[in-house]
């Protein structure tokens, strides 16, 4: 927002593969909502049981408004599905819910990796606000004190970076853990399990994206920040 034009070369992939990733989703997610699961269970009742199998009877299930707002709250140790993915008794909605349950399972496993992304939480929701600020306030001071805020700036945006390297592996693992879980307790049939690999491909892709575009954009502020160190 605060660069020249051939700092737009950093953006454009990012966005390039934003736009294909959530295109990909979109497709990939209604064209097996269409296809009913050969169990017949809902996205409700197949997290259950993949949750009660695991001995996490404590954790509940609970249905929540909006498209693909599912999500698994570490801290309050509940699970949260749409409602579309909630009652529906798709590919997709058993998919969906049974990589949030995933979630749990890393939680309850201590997964490292899931453990460090909740530590970061915080520190990256400040950073969310704060990097964008402090580079507008280093361009309306100028001079020397450019350079301090930018590198400040630079510090944040590394924290925003971390987060998305970091869940990409978690994202994945979940996925795994879900698809074997699917299998393994007869929740999915081996032919449907091509189909349920596609929907969470396609959801994982979106996190791809989003760490793509976070590193490309930290390069483009270091590039920046020696930009106006050269001037």
């Amino acid at each position: 927002m605060f660069y020249g034009y051939h700092y737009l070369w950093f953006a454009i992939p990012g966005l390039i593969l934003g736009l294909y990733a959530q295109i990909k989703l979109s497709l990939t997610y209604n064209r097996y909502a269409e296809v009913e699961n050969q169990a017949g269970l809902s996205g409700a009742e197949a997290a259950r049981e993949i949750l009660d199998r695991a001995g996490l009877t404590n954790v509940p299930v609970e249905q929540i408004e909006g498209h693909l707002t599912d999500h698994f709250d570490p801290m309050k140790k509940a699970l949260f599905l749409s409602s579309e993915n909630f009652q529906g008794r798709s590919i997709s909605a058993i998919g969906v819910a049974a990589h949030e349950t995933g979630h749990a399972l890393q939680q309850q496993a201590a997964y490292a990796l899931f453990n460090f992304r909740m530590w970061l939480v915080p520190a990256t929701q400040f950073a969310s606000y704060a990097w964008s600020g402090i580079i507008l306030l280093g361009f309306i001071l100028r001079g020397a004190f450019f350079a301090k805020f930018i590198g400040i700036a630079i510090g944040i945006f590394a924290v925003i970076t971390l987060f998305q390297v970091v869940t990409l592996p978690v994202e994945y693992d979940a996925s795994r853990r879900a698809k074997q879980q699917l299998l393994k307790l007869g929740l999915v049939q081996p032919g449907e399990s091509g189909a349920v690999s596609k929907v969470l491909n396609a959801a994982a892709l979106t996190y791809v994206a989003a760490m793509v575009t976070a590193v490309l954009q930290l390069l483009q502020l270091i590039m920046l920040s020696r930009g106006r160190d050269r001037n």
